[in-house]
């Protein structure tokens, strides 16, 4: 069966390939708008889906197409991939000394079976200082990463520990989706 990441994220297409799982990339052009009226596991679904769906109508393949979307979720506001320098750091700021959700939404369409799910992990963040921030923002590209880390980089050391499916936090459930593809 063809696969196709509807994705340019390299985190993912590494975890898909250290997974055994032959694919190709097609990135979606979905204009990626958040849905606050909604709970965010439905949201961050509904994100995975619209990806999903973009590649499924625009190339009209037979093959089955992963989307997926990941968020960070602390004290109720979602953060996404920071703006600029000061975003960054306003997050990293919220983080730090603290505990938040990431939640990745995955949709798979093979023709018109859809199955939609999501995974949660807690991460929880040692204190930071001010200087830390600024070192980290320095040493890693945080401006593709939603919540501005990854766990697998240099933030590693301001981790204390989660609670959950460690590959989530990198940006693709692997266990749930494997699980997943046996039904499809």
């Amino acid at each position: 069966m063809k696969i196709i990441l509807a994705s340019q994220s390299p985190r993912r297409q590494e975890l898909l390939t250290k997974a055994g799982i032959v694919f190709d990339t097609i990135p979606s052009h979905v204009e990626e708008i958040f849905n606050n009226d909604i709970p965010v596991e439905d949201a961050v679904m509904d994100l995975a889906y619209q990806k999903a769906k973009w590649v499924k109508d625009n190339t009209k393949t037979d093959g089955l197409i992963i989307g997926a979307d990941t968020i960070v979720v602390i004290n109720n506001e979602v953060l996404g991939k920071p703006k600029n320098h000061s975003d960054a750091v306003r997050m990293l700021k919220l983080l730090e000394n603290n505990v938040h959700e990431v939640i990745t939404g995955v949709s798979l369409i093979k023709g018109e079976k859809i199955i939609n799910f999501y995974e949660k992990t807690f991460v929880y963040f040692k204190p930071m200082t001010t200087q830390n921030i600024e070192q980290y923002i320095e040493e890693e590209n945080v401006y593709d990463k939603a919540g501005s880390y990854a766990i697998q980089g240099e933030a590693m050391r301001y981790i204390d520990h989660i609670e959950g499916d460690y590959y989530n936090v990198i940006g693709l459930p692997i266990d749930h989706l494997l699980k997943e593809l046996k039904n499809i």
